[in-house]
């Protein structure tokens, strides 16, 4: 099988106790259970990381980069979400985060959002084509853009072909650093981020040969560090002003939540929020049940990056801290200490849109059988007649999430049908199986510790 993905989700077999939790979460059925331990088929997993929030044991991490990589450039730039800022609590000023950053090794700051500026207006340019299939697909949420290639291959072709925010922002500040005389290979772009999806799409891009970003460290990890420092009065009392911009605008402020890029697209929009919700949304448009949407915003976490696996302020609280930040920059009293020199990333327009754009996002189905489409059909017939044995009952204790991927997976000879519990009752009633044999098939999956 071909490793389509980078993922950054990592499983600890020597910590994993094949709880199955993690197996049961995933919305792509990209976990199995064998030996008394998970493991990941690489091919289906989207690094939405349900699993990595259901383990009780800690047995799932996210493979990010380690914070002294920075020190392998001589111009290191932090790029911060707004999703960050709104993890801190009253009291936390936006100044001290940023020097705390700067502290820690740091020499220059930039908020992602500033590439919303262009991005947004090509967006409402590809709105405007009305040959375009609709409804158009934002590819903001790098999870959205895998679950639609190896589950709703068919929407493909409405994804909008265009870089997100953080790669734009990143060409962005490469380009200016460049100008400013800075050699590219000593400049190192780092982005802090909310989420698993995001280190993968950064290691492995979708549509694109690389990324223009470095490297990617949790944020988990940069908001203990900022906060200890700033209660314990270690670090962070001075002011830091970030680079010569313009203000972010209200609606930049909030692109990252849900409907951050609804409410800014012509026609009819939606926005939906956590995964399960996206795939029973595309399910309804895959069976033709929904119809004349013109644009859709999909983001795999409640509340969209507020509620990403790698934040650890409640997401509740830090949509309603950014929304009050965009309130206030409307009324004309954003907090956020800015350069004076008042740069504006529009001033660079022509080339970020000339690096706007990726290339066609093929599908990857989950589900192919065999590369040979009348061997595939075979395997597929093969699969209607395993199922025929199979109870319809999901119970997982086969070591896989439902009778249908047991069926797939004994055609594609990773499995047997003697390890539906079910199969094996029946066949000891005939007398095909021993009692003994069941109990080592059962062994076989959940391990011998169980038993």
């Amino acid at each position: 099988m071909v490793k389509f993905f980078h993922h950054a989700l990592k499983f600890r077999k020597e910590i994993c106790i094949g709880c199955s939790h993690c197996m049961n979460e995933c919305p792509t059925q990209a976990i199995r259970i064998h030996g008394g331990k998970a493991e990941l088929t690489d091919n289906r997993c989207i690094d939405c990381g349900k699993c990595y929030m259901v383990c009780p044991v800690g047995a799932i991490i996210v493979e990010a980069d380690d914070l002294s990589r920075i020190f392998d450039y001589t111009h290191r730039v932090a790029l911060i979400p707004n999703i960050l800022l709104g993890q801190f609590p009253e009291g936390v000023s936006i100044s001290q985060i940023c020097s705390v950053l700067m502290e820690a090794g740091f020499t220059h700051i930039f908020e992602v959002e500033h590439g919303t500026r262009v991005l947004e207006d090509e967006m409402i340019r590809m709105m405007e084509q009305k040959e375009l299939p609709r409804p158009l697909i934002s590819t903001f949420c790098p999870a959205i853009v895998r679950l639609i290639q190896v589950r709703f291959p068919m929407f493909t072709d409405n994804l909008m072909l265009l870089k997100a925010p953080l790669d734009i922002a990143a060409m962005y500040y490469r380009r200016k650093l460049e100008e400013d005389g800075a050699s590219p290979a000593d400049t190192g772009v780092f982005y802090i981020t909310p989420c698993a999806a995001k280190i993968a799409a950064i290691k492995s891009p979708v549509g694109e040969e690389s990324s223009p970003i470095t490297g990617v460290i949790n944020m988990d990890f940069i908001y203990n560090k900022i906060y200890t420092k700033v209660k314990q009065g270690l670090s962070g009392k001075g002011s830091c002003c970030l680079p010569a911009m313009q203000p972010l605008q209200p609606e930049e402020m909030v692109w990252s939540l849900t409907e951050g890029e609804s409410a800014r697209m012509p026609g009819r929009t939606l926005a939906i929020d956590e995964v399960s919700n996206v795939i029973e949304f595309l399910e309804k448009m895959e069976n033709e049940e929904i119809s004349d949407i013109d644009f859709l915003e999909l983001r795999a976490c409640d509340q969209s990056c507020a509620g990403g696996i790698l934040t650890s302020g409640n997401r509740f609280f830090t949509v309603e801290r950014l929304r009050m930040r965009a309130e206030e920059a409307a009324r004309g009293n954003d907090s956020m200490i800015y350069d004076t020199a008042g740069d504006s990333i529009r001033d660079h327009s022509d080339y970020l849109n000339e690096h706007l754009k990726v290339t066609q996002i093929k599908p990857r189905a989950m589900d192919k059988l065999d590369e040979d489409m009348e061997q595939a059909m075979l395997k597929m017939r093969k699969v209607q007649e395993i199922m025929k044995d199979l109870p319809y009952v999901d119970c997982g204790i086969c070591g896989s999430p439902t009778c249908n991927s047991l069926a797939e997976d004994i055609v594609q000879g990773k499995a047997n049908v003697n390890q539906c519990i079910y199969v094996q009752k029946r066949w000891e009633q005939e007398g095909k199986l021993q009692p003994k044999e069941s109990m080592e098939i059962l062994k076989e999956i959940w391990g011998e510790d169980k038993f």
